[in-house]
């Protein structure tokens, strides 16, 4: 008989649990193999029709099992096959994603060798629950129940090498991940040492012969705000024209409830503020939030209760101008992060006047307007990615508005910029330390290249340090997020008007 040795041997195994009491009748030869790679077996037994009627059964049952192992076998063949297939696949995949990015790599546990075994095993494991189900001999039924017991164990022995080796790997990842951290953290260290100690040309007043922001400096204390520590929510800073022409400097602190804009005053140097002399205190009309600031000694922010933008005359404390801004939302709907009723803020230059707000079409991303400062008028709008809510603040600088986040209560990231020149956006890391937890009113003004923050009641500064030419950022191309509408029509201007009266007393 020509078949497959390893049944073969396991159908003389079987023998003596068929005979059993008999164990002397049966004697066989297992070494014996032909030139034709045939297997030769010796088998002595009784002259017994009973015992060979049973021996004429069990190999019937034998040369079933025989065709349907011979089936499994060309399946798992075949299956060896596409899994060599699928492996250079892998392999080619692997070695693409290394050229374009070394630091991906292919999950050990997705090797199909892991497959391939558990497929095997689970061969074995029908085959053994076959011989159970069509052996009709009590005797050999405790020997399938032992192979098939030494098959399960095997299963959950590489189903644990399996979890084991998956854990492994996310554990080997997440190590991977921390230590890219601190490396890129180290990283930037050492370009901010290195600039710090080979510095390019000091910037003009009001240039952007820059490559775009590099790094905050520490925040410098100035002082308490002139209304006191209970007036946690703000603005100030200095007129944000590029080319001011008085060094003026202005504090708008809110009411104690965070939200109504009522006084401000102007000192005309930074010896007046820091000695509070030398000043001219405004009652204004109402607004609402710290979206505040100064350009060319006007003040521009949000009318209470409305979309409208308010244009003050600091000079005569004179509402000259009173627009709505096309399609903002107001009223708190979508402020900056713990920054409440901030719906509409303005940010000066050396480009010009800006807006940021959120828009109900732009399903509260932050939206980018350049005002004509005159009439204001919105000439042109930018859509970003980002969700207004999420960011703590924002500022522009040449053109390029730059977002914040918090990461802790004494710490904030300059994490995004979007160029309205290219269009395009930018991902960084600056980090900026603050005094206490909450930063309002962040204005930057281009003759000094500094970022003037009212930090929950404390007037700060830092001092900005831009790229060189040649350190530009790298960008990525921006999208236009789905259902960003066209830019907004501009709408005709109001005629000038005095101050109307508070909706509120002090």
């Amino acid at each position: 008989m020509q078949s497959d040795p390893a049944l073969l041997a396991f159908f003389l195994l079987l023998l003596p649990l068929v005979l059993p009491g008999q164990p002397q009748l049966v004697r066989t030869v297992l070494n014996s193999m032909d030139e034709s790679v045939s297997f030769q077996c010796a088998v002595h037994l009784p002259n017994n029709s009973i015992f060979l009627q049973q021996l004429e059964h069990l190999e019937s049952i034998l040369q079933k099992l025989i065709g349907k192992y011979a089936q499994e076998l060309s399946r798992v063949k075949e299956y060896v096959h596409v899994i060599e297939d699928q492996d250079s696949q892998t392999v080619d995949l692997s070695h693409m994603l290394e050229s374009r990015n070394p630091g991906v790599t292919v999950s050990q546990y997705d090797n199909p060798a892991f497959n391939l075994l558990r497929l095997e095993l689970e061969g074995a494991q029908e085959l053994a629950a076959q011989l159970k189900a069509n052996g009709n001999v009590s005797g050999a039924l405790d020997l399938l129940h032992q192979l098939q017991n030494r098959v399960t164990n095997a299963s959950l022995t590489l189903k644990l090498l399996f979890d084991s080796d998956r854990q492994s790997f996310h554990a080997l990842r997440e190590e991977v991940d921390i230590l890219e951290g601190q490396l890129s953290e180290c990283e930037r260290e050492k370009e901010q040492e290195q600039s710090s100690r080979h510095p390019g040309p000091p910037l003009a007043p009001g240039s952007c012969a820059h490559g775009g922001l590099q790094k905050v400096s520490r925040p410098l204390v100035v002082k308490l705000n002139w209304r006191g520590l209970s007036y946690k929510a703000g603005a100030w800073g200095r007129d944000s024209a590029p080319n001011p022409a008085s060094s003026l400097y202005w504090v708008a602190p809110l009411r104690a409830d965070n939200r109504y804009f009522d006084y401000c005053r102007v000192h005309q140097s930074y010896d007046d503020l820091v000695l509070l002399k030398h000043y001219e205190q405004w009652k204004m009309g109402y607004g609402d939030g710290s979206g505040n600031t100064v350009y060319k000694n006007f003040m521009y922010f949000n009318y209470y209760g409305t979309r409208d933008m308010a244009k003050v005359d600091l000079s005569s404390n004179t509402l000259v101008l009173r627009r709505p801004l096309p399609g903002a939302t107001y009223n708190n709907r979508f402020s900056y992060a713990c920054v409440p009723w901030t719906d509409i803020d303005f940010s000066g230059d050396e480009k010009g006047l800006w807006v940021f707000y959120a828009t109900e079409e732009s399903k509260g991303n932050l939206v980018v307007s350049l005002l004509n400062d005159s009439t204001l008028e919105v000439e042109q709008t930018w859509y970003t990615s980002q969700y207004k809510p999420a960011l703590s603040g924002a500022f522009m600088a040449c053109g390029v508005l730059y977002a914040l986040r918090s990461l802790s209560t004494r710490q904030e990231e300059i994490f995004y910029a979007y160029d309205t020149t290219t269009g395009q956006e930018h991902h960084l890391s600056i980090l900026l330390d603050k005094m206490l937890e909450t930063l309002h009113g962040i204005n930057y003004c281009p003759w000094d290249h500094r970022l003037y923050v009212y930090n929950d009641g404390f007037l700060i500064h830092y001092d900005l340090t831009f790229l060189t030419l040649k350190q530009k950022l790298s960008s990525s191309p921006m999208k236009r997020p789905s259902g960003a509408p066209a830019p907004s029509k501009p709408i005709k201007s109001n005629k000038p008007s005095r101050i109307g009266d508070s909706p509120g007393s002090n």
